[in-house]
């Protein structure tokens, strides 16, 4: 690519510019290796970010980001002093026009190995709509519906901004107060899933959860806004990799098992619908809340698809002899 022809790359710190293609480059090999769809074109509007490798440097005691083509420094807010080589600056603009600086930093610190996984340690996690999460010890986590508090606000600002004259400053100046208003319930969200991730994670060596096919399951246009409310596939991003900080267990089970419609006895209650929060096991007597029972049976297929793993052998077997509740043996 010629300067000649573009000028204002010589504006621009050349490490940047490499760093943009070896995106690029990394974004294509996911592609054909079928990771992920074919790279697409980023959007002005959208959340913008460039790169620094290596050449940047924190100014902890004046507060200020040193960077190429800003040697003077650029004043912040820190949230944390950290120790160790800053490797790379990630520099982004979000969609309300604040500023900031990621920096990855290589560190002495070794992930720890993975402890021995036990009945007693480990916890199963039912993910639902109404309730956010219920667990096998019979606790369940409210769902904020933070979306949902504010919906009928956002829907006031996108009327408002949607009237305003295309290409004005006061429709650019509408639309900056949705984004911001998204830009909060997003905040709330992430703070409500990390505080909650952090918890799990702490006080269990491993959490047993269902490998669910969400984005198969927005494709239902009745479902499809509760879901992304929830924000299902950010929580479990959230509790692998703190896991794999800490040492622990995520431990995950097939989408298609009969997690709430299995009692403790083996009986498979094959008539149960959705609409049916709670049964009743015709062989035992036992009644059961079925999201609890849920919970407890992904803790239960984890536990046991984790020692046939070591064990070499399969699951199928091993529940082969589970009995149908409504069968007229």
């Amino acid at each position: 690519m010629k300067r000649e022809d573009r000028p204002w790359l010589a504006e621009v710190n050349a490490q940047s510019l490499q760093a943009s293609l070896i995106n690029l480059d990394r974004a294509f090999m996911n592609f054909f290796r079928k990771k992920t769809k074919f790279p697409r074109f980023k959007k002005k509007t959208d959340k913008q970010s460039f790169q620094v490798p290596q050449r940047g440097k924190i100014d902890f005691e004046n507060r200020k980001l040193i960077i190429p083509k800003f040697q003077e420094g650029i004043r912040c807010k820190m949230s944390r002093r950290f120790e160790g080589e800053t490797k790379t600056f990630t520099v982004s603009k979000t969609t309300t026009g604040k500023y900031f600086v990621s920096v990855l930093v290589e560190t002495p610190e070794e992930i720890p190995d993975k402890q021995p996984i036990t009945e007693a340690s480990t916890i199963g996690i039912d993910v639902g709509i109404k309730t956010f999460a219920t667990l096998s010890t019979g606790e369940e986590i409210e769902n904020p519906r933070l979306l949902k508090e504010e919906l009928a606000r956002l829907k006031v600002l996108k009327r408002r901004a949607s009237k305003k004259k295309k290409g004005s400053i006061n429709r650019r100046k509408a639309f900056k107060k949705v984004a911001l208003h998204h830009e909060r319930i997003a905040g709330r969200r992430n703070d409500f899933l990390h505080k909650l991730t952090h918890r799990l994670i702490s006080e269990n060596q491993a959490v047993a959860i269902e490998d669910l096919n969400i984005a198969g399951m927005m494709k239902n246009h009745c479902l499809a806004q509760a879901i992304a409310d929830v924000s299902w596939s950010e929580f479990f991003r959230q509790l692998e990799y703190k896991a794999e900080w800490k040492g622990k267990n995520v431990l995950k089970v097939g989408r298609f098992e009969p997690s709430s419609k299995m009692c403790s006895c083996g009986v498979i209650n094959t008539k149960l619908t959705l609409k049916d929060r709670t049964w009743t096991c015709t062989a035992c007597g036992i009644t059961h809340a079925r999201d609890v029972l849920a919970a407890q049976n992904i803790k239960r297929f984890a536990l046991l698809n984790d020692n046939l793993k070591n064990s070499g052998q399969g699951l199928t077997g091993e529940l082969s002899e589970v009995r149908c509740c409504n069968d007229d043996r």
